[in-house]
């Protein structure tokens, strides 16, 4: 009866992750490529646990408070007519740029960069943008590495100082290849740079993008974990952006997605990416530690 509900846990939740291509299908086709991170990196047991999707709320949350970047957002992409689709794009990134093998970690960044082509426009605040201008993408590839950290610090197994700087270093691969800049080179200096950044400010965008993120689209069996997930992530954000975002958390919002995160992990363990990653490296692993791929709908 357990693996029952543990089974119909983690279908329901990797489910909604299953609307498009799947990450690293074809990965034992590179056998012994250790990728960008490899065996024993830390980004692996970051990105490979379960709060790494509180991770991703908060950081789309905080990457709206950019005005240039969230024009960008509202002008040229499609979430609120496909959300579940935009979702599978941001998770095959930061999945594959992670664990994947060195041509397939290639193969997410040039995806990128072609979505990014012609992403240009006027934010509301009348300054120009474009999705390839290095400061704009760092300020979105480093809410993402702020924002998986402070999620597996606040509701993972723990890391030291010292494994939180070789996070934002490891992380930092991904960003030289997407031609962000600047990269802070430890976790203090990329927490300070994220809440102090001087470009933020209320937008229409911003606020629309919120409001998105509060209530999504999502089918009915998910929205009440992911109520708890956005109250969690915004428990996490520093006071400064959340008074740009206008957004407060309500009590004990902690305390619940400590919880829930606790009962994901226990029901989806960790990410088949990581196990399918370590098989690559011909790395022995614990298969019970592993939660199976769902497969894409037909």
């Amino acid at each position: 009866m357990l693996e029952s509900i543990r089974a119909r846990i983690s279908d329901s939740v990797a489910g909604l992750f299953a609307h498009g291509d799947r990450p690293l299908e074809d990965t034992a086709r590179f056998p012994g490529d250790r990728g960008l991170c490899g065996p024993g990196s830390v980004s692996w047991k970051v990105i490979g646990d379960v709060s790494a999707f509180l991770g991703g709320i908060r950081a789309l949350l905080i990457q709206s408070a950019h005005p240039e970047v969230v024009a960008g957002v509202e002008d040229h992409s499609r979430y609120r007519e496909d959300p579940l689709g935009r979702l599978n794009r941001t998770s095959y990134f930061v999945t594959t740029s992670t664990f994947g093998a060195m041509p397939e970690v290639e193969s997410a960044v040039d995806r990128v960069r072609s979505a990014h082509q012609g992403v240009v426009g006027v934010s509301s605040r009348d300054r120009t943008y474009s999705a390839s201008e290095p400061e704009l993408a760092a300020w979105v590839h480093n809410t993402l590495t702020d924002s998986f950290l402070v999620a597996y610090r606040k509701f993972g197994l723990g890391l030291t100082a010292e494994q939180a700087d070789r996070f934002v270093s490891e992380q930092t691969r991904v960003g030289e290849m997407l031609d962000a800049d600047p990269l802070p080179g430890t976790a203090p200096e990329l927490g300070e740079w994220v809440q102090s950044h001087p470009a933020l400010a209320p937008s229409p965008g911003m606020r629309s993008a919120v409001a998105f993120l509060r209530r999504p689209p999502i089918p009915t069996p998910q929205r009440w974990g992911y109520r708890v997930l956005m109250q969690g992530a915004v428990a996490t954000i520093p006071p400064e952006v959340r008074r740009v975002l206008e957004v407060e958390a309500k009590p004990g919002a902690r305390r619940a997605a400590a919880a829930l995160v606790r009962g994901l992990r226990w029901a989806m363990r960790n990410s088949p990416a990581w196990k399918a990653s370590l098989e690559r490296c011909g790395e022995p692993y614990d298969p019970k530690k592993f939660r199976r791929f769902t497969e894409p709908p037909r």
